[in-house]
């Protein structure tokens, strides 16, 4: 399988900066108890240095991480030893169907072109167990912000992404939506979160 360019320009961008990014954020959790609450049931997709896995690690949660970045993967590795740490895309992980009780996508959809962010949410849909969650967070702006917006992201393209928006495409892939939160972090945008379930395959019946 060839692929997807915008997986290539990730990973050679955060190559790059992964020891800039590590030093900035391990410990952005600290100064974040909202995001540290959020994070209390999940394993750790997209997950950079490592320092949301080990968090989870903390809460008394078997959780791993995966990234795409191999340098991320091994600051992680060398930060957190005792935990596990694999490479891998979300637009194919490799992981059996139904692995996971849970997952966190914490600003790992952020530089997934439009065109590709259902792809990424079927392969999530995919690896979750029936009645677990997704918990994800990005970029977003109020209500006058309908469609993703595009931005200079510090390490390579990036996209802001309308809270409706992308639950309405958690539903399409086969999610329900829980919890929406819009939130002011004091960074450049508003943050949005999302809780989506897998419905157990019993629903509905």
């Amino acid at each position: 399988m060839i692929e997807p360019p915008f997986l290539s320009t990730t990973r050679t961008a955060y190559d790059a900066r992964a020891a800039e990014y590590a030093e900035r954020f391990s410990a952005s959790l600290d100064s974040r108890p909202l995001d540290r609450a959020m994070f209390a049931a999940f394993a750790d997709l997209g997950c950079g240095p490592g320092h949301g896995t080990a968090h989870l690690h903390s809460l008394g949660l078997t959780a791993f991480g995966v990234d795409l970045s191999p340098r991320m993967i091994a600051l992680a590795r060398r930060a957190h030893p005792h935990l596990r740490f694999d490479e891998g895309s979300m637009t194919a992980l490799d992981l059996p169907d139904g692995a996971l009780g849970g997952a966190v996508a914490w600003y790992s959809t952020i530089h997934t072109p439009p065109e590709r962010l259902p792809e990424v949410l079927a392969e999530l849909h995919r690896v979750l167990a029936p009645g677990g969650h997704l918990l994800m967070a990005f970029p977003s702006g109020d209500e006058l912000l309908v469609l993703p917006e595009p931005f200079d992201h510090k390490v390579t393209l990036a996209y802001r992404w309308p809270l409706g928006h992308v639950a309405g495409l958690l539903c399409q892939a086969g999610f329900t939506v829980v919890a929406r939160l819009l939130c002011d972090e004091g960074d450049r945008f508003l943050q949005g979160c999302l809780l989506a379930r897998r419905p157990a395959e019993d629903e509905g019946r």
